[in-house]
């Protein structure tokens, strides 16, 4: 999954030490919680000899998991997700969807609505518990040992969504297709239902053309630009800067804030 991820090349690789790149094959399962459990171990054993790290990303829900730590769920029967699961497959998402605004409008309106995990899990408490899935979010942090300094770049909306477009044509020279093809035996794990693959393999079952697919691509990844730039405005304190700032405009803001 090289090129769908648009992971680091070797070359930036090699440019800085990096951490949790490649780590997990795409039939293990892994969730956010254990995500905040290794990445909190890994800082533990980093701040013995740096005093600071640069976490990047990425998804929303992941950073807050190590930056502020997981709103407490309760257990609920796996009887439940089975059940949730053998839903989706009989009677779609737009099912499982719809059960979910019933139950809890707000996950509804601000989740990844599109993504059959996400819904099966905001489901799953619902019912197992009997409350929203949104009355356990948002609860106080948890402590951390280390201070958090939480910067983002900004650009006008054009600028961004051009530059998605572009960034999908240049996966696809890059053989982005020809990835997807490799991955089909695999194309039901939860890692491959995501922007990129999920809209190749139905042009490859014959659902799609290529040029619609290509096009849903764009439009998907658009949309989870947009929900992420909504997440992270929310994070209060925020030093934000233009895309176009020079990297010295940044370290200089920043280095006040790391004392």
């Amino acid at each position: 999954m090289q090129i769908g991820t648009a992971a680091p090349t070797a070359e930036e690789l090699s440019s800085a030490p990096h951490h949790f790149i490649h780590h997990k094959s795409i039939a293990d399962n892994y969730s956010v919680g254990a995500f905040e459990k290794e990445a909190l171990e890994r800082l533990s054993l980093l701040f013995k000899t740096q005093d600071t790290v640069i976490m990047v990303g990425g998804s929303g829900l992941y950073v807050d998991a190590v930056t502020k730590g997981l709103d407490f769920f309760p257990d609920v029967a796996p009887t439940i997700r089975e059940t949730l699961n053998l839903e989706l497959q009989e009677k779609g998402l737009s099912h499982l969807q719809a059960q979910l605004k019933s139950l809890d409008a707000k996950t509804y309106n601000t989740i990844t609505i599109d993504n059959p995990h996400r819904v099966i899990r905001a489901l799953e408490v619902c019912i197992g518990t009997g409350q929203p899935y949104s009355s356990f979010l948002n609860h106080k942090n948890k402590q951390r040992p280390f201070k958090t300094v939480t910067i983002g770049l900004t650009a006008d909306r054009d600028i961004v969504y051009n530059r998605i477009n572009k960034r999908v044509d240049i996966m696809l020279a890059q053989g982005l297709l020809n990835e997807v093809k490799q991955l089909v035996p695999y194309k039901n794990n939860n890692a491959l239902n995501t922007v990129g693959y999920k809209e190749l393999f139905q042009y490859l079952e014959g659902t799609w053309t290529l040029d619609f697919a290509i096009s849903e691509i764009k439009k998907n990844t658009r949309r989870f630009a947009k929900r992420q730039g909504t997440w992270f405005k929310r994070t209060p304190n925020t030093l934000w800067f233009d895309y176009l700032d020079t990297t010295d405009t940044i370290i200089k803001a920043l280095t006040p804030h790391l004392k």
